[in-house]
C-alpha cells in the first residue's frame, strides 16, 4: 500500500505543528519554507553577540502548549526550560509611577485595590468572567473546524446565548471602562488587544478573556527565547519524518479539477502530494498561489477586512545593566486612543507617528543571560504603526532604515530614555537594527505589512474568519495566524490541530 503524502507550505510555528502532526499520523510529509531557516515570524538572529528574538516574545495559555506537546506523548517540560516571570511586567505609565504587575488572582486584587480603592472587588467579579469566557472559548471556539453549525446549537451555549450576545457585541473598551476608573488599571485590561491585533475600541469584550491568561495563568518566559520553541517543534517534525526543505519558494500550488495535486516551486521543480496545507499568509496563498478560479477569497474579500497591526521592531545591545526595567515593560501613553487611532485609522497632523506612544519592550536578559554578552541588556522594542506594504524597511536585512521607520525607531529610543529614567541610553546603544511593515510583507508575505495578522473584531472572530479547508480544491487546508482561530503561537498549535482533525474527518 502506497504511503499518504502530504506537503506543507510554510516553516513557522504553524507549519512546523502541522507537519509535526501529520506525520505522527504516517503521513510522508515534506515541509517547504523559503527562508533559510524555519520559525517564520517567530525568527532569531545573533549580532555582536546579542541573539535576538525578532518576533513572539510573551509565553501566554500554557495549556495551549501542554495539550499540543502531550500529543506527542511529551510534557511541555521535557522540551522547554519555562522560568516564571515576577514581576509579570512593568508598567510606565507617562507622567507616572512605575508600577510591578504580579500574575495570581490575590496579586492582581491587591494591586487593583492599591490603585483604586474598591476596585479589587471589581477584578475579582472581572476574573471571574474571564475565567469563563476563556473556558467556553477553549470549548467551542478554539478547538473546532467550524464544519457543522451543531455545536452551537448545544444546550449549554443555548442558555449563554444572552450572555454571549453581550460580550461578542459590547466593545472591549466600554466593558472595562463601565467597571473601572483609573486610567492604569483600565489600559492593563485592555491592552491585551494588542495581542490580538486589534483595536479596543473594535475588539469584542468576549476577549477580556485574555486577562485570565496574563493575571491568573501567569507569564512565563522559554530560556532560550521563542526559538527555543520553534526548535522543540522543528525537533517534533523531524523525529516523525518530515522533510524540511529550507530555500524552497513555491511560486503555484497545482491542481487537477477539485483537487491540489502539489506545489511548483520558483525554478520549475514540482512536488506532488496527496494533501496540501498552505501555512502561509492566507492573502498570498490565495491571490499568488492560485489562479482565480480557485481561490476561496478574492482581492475583494479581503479589501473588506482589516489587517490588523503593523509593527517597527526595534532591536538594541546594551553595554550596561538597566535595572529601570523588568523582563517586560509596557509604555502607556496618557492620550492611548490617539494611539491607536493612529494606527488603525492612519496618523494625522496632530499624532504623527514619531510621537510618544504607547510602546511594549522586552529585556529578556534580565531572565536568560545567553541573549547578551556579560554586563550587557538585550531590549526588544514593538511600536505599532499602521499595516501598509510601503511604509518602510527596517535594517536588519536591508542595507539600511527607510525615513519612516528610522524616526519611529529614534523616538522610541528617547522615548524610553524619558520615561524610564535612562537618560544615558543612547550612549550605551552599541547595536541598534529595526524591522518595519514592508520588511513583515516581503520577507513573510504578510498581507498589508501587519507583523500579527488580522485583528480580532466582532467580523473577523470563531466561523466569520473564515474556513481552514479550501471551498474549491476538497484537499487544501489552511493554518496560522492568517485563519482559525486566531494570532498568536497558542492558536497556531491549535490551529495545526484543528487541520489535522479536519484531514481525517473523512475518515472518522
Amino acid at each position: 500500500m502506497s504511503e499518504t503524502t502530504a506537503i506543507v507550505i510554510g516553516g513557522g510555528v504553524a507549519g512546523l505543528a502541522t507537519a509535526a502532526l501529520l506525520g505522527r499520523e504516517n503521513y510522508k510529509v515534506t515541509l517547504v519554507e523559503r527562508l533559510d531557516s524555519v520559525g517564520g515570524r517567530s525568527g532569531e538572529e545573533t549580532i555582536d553577540g546579542y541573539r535576538f528574538d525578532t518576533g513572539p516574545s510573551w509565553y501566554l495559555m500554557p495549556d495551549a502548549f501542554d495539550r499540543f506537546f502531550a500529543l506527542f506523548g511529551k510534557r511541555t517540560e521535557d522540551l522547554l526550560d519555562l522560568v516564571d516571570l515576577a514581576p509579570a511586567y512593568r508598567l510606565f505609565p507617562e507622567n507616572d509611577e512605575p508600577v510591578d504587575v504580579f500574575s495570581g488572582r490575590k496579586e492582581a486584587i491587591a494591586l487593583f485595590d492599591s490603585i483604586e480603592p474598591g476596585a479589587g472587588a471589581s477584578l475579582a467579579n472581572y476574573l471571574d468572567s474571564a475565567a469563563d469566557a476563556y473556558d467556553m472559548a477553549v470549548e467551542h471556539f478554539l478547538y473546532t473546524t467550524f464544519s457543522s453549525a451543531l455545536p452551537f446549537l448545544s444546550a449549554p451555549l443555548r442558555r449563554r446565548a444572552r450572555d454571549l450576545a453581550r460580550l461578542l457585541t459590547v466593545p472591549l473598551d466600554k466593558f472595562v471602562d463601565s467597571r473601572f476608573s483609573d486610567t492604569r488599571l483600565r489600559q492593563i485590561l485592555q491592552y491585551p488587544a494588542v495581542f490580538l491585533s486589534s483595536h479596543p475600541q473594535r475588539t469584542p469584550s468576549l476577549y477580556h478573556l485574555m486577562s485570565h491568561t496574563d493575571l491568573v495563568q501567569g507569564v512565563k518566559y522559554p530560556q532560550g527565547g521563542f526559538a527555543a520553541v520553534v526548535n522543540a517543534l522543528a525537533g517534533l517534525a523531524e523525529d516523525n519524518g518530515v522533510d524540511i526543505r529550507l530555500g524552497a519558494d513555491v511560486n503555484a500550488i497545482t491542481y487537477s479539477g477539485d483537487r491540489a495535486t502539489g506545489v511548483r516551486l520558483v525554478g520549475g521543480e514540482q512536488i506532488t502530494a496527496d494533501i496540501v496545507v498552505s501555512a502561509a499568509d492566507l492573502h498570498f496563498t490565495e491571490t499568488r498561489l492560485l489562479p482565480p478560479s480557485k481561490r476561496s477569497y478574492d482581492e475583494k474579500w479581503f479589501g473588506a477586512r482589516d489587517p490588523g497591526l503593523g509593527t517597527v521592531l526595534v532591536m538594541l545591545g546594551i553595554d550596561t545593566k538597566l535595572s529601570q526595567l523588568a523582563h517586560h515593560n509596557l509604555l502607556f501613553s496618557e492620550d492611548w486612543d490617539s494611539d491607536f487611532d493612529a494606527v488603525f485609522d492612519g496618523p494625522v497632523a496632530s499624532r504623527p507617528l514619531d510621537a510618544s506612544r504607547s510602546i511594549y519592550v522586552s529585556m529578556p536578559s534580565a531572565t536568560d543571560p545567553s541573549t547578551a554578552p556579560p554586563g550587557c541588556e538585550n531590549l526588544f522594542m514593538l511600536v505599532p504603526v499602521p499595516a501598509a506594504a510601503d511604509f518602510g524597511h527596517g535594517d536588519l536585512y536591508q542595507a539600511e532604515s527607510s525615513p519612516a521607520v528610522a524616526a519611529v525607531a529614534h523616538a522610541a529610543v528617547d522615548q524610553l530614555a524619558q520615561w524610564c529614567g535612562i537618560e544615558d541610553l543612547r550612549e550605551h546603544i552599541t547595536v541598534m537594527r529595526t524591522l518595519g511593515p514592508s520588511d513583515f510583507a516581503e520577507r513573510y508575505r504578510a498581507w498589508s505589512g501587519g507583523s500579527i495578522g488580522p485583528a480580532h473584531t466582532l467580523r473577523q472572530s470563531a466561523f466569520l474568519r473564515g474556513r481552514n479547508v479550501s471551498k474549491k480544491l476538497r484537499n487544501l487546508y489552511y493554518a496560522g495566524a492568517t485563519t482559525v482561530p486566531g494570532v498568536g503561537v497558542p492558536m497556531c498549535l491549535i490551529s495545526a490541530e484543528n487541520v489535522l482533525t479536519r484531514v481525517l474527518e473523512p475518515r472518522s
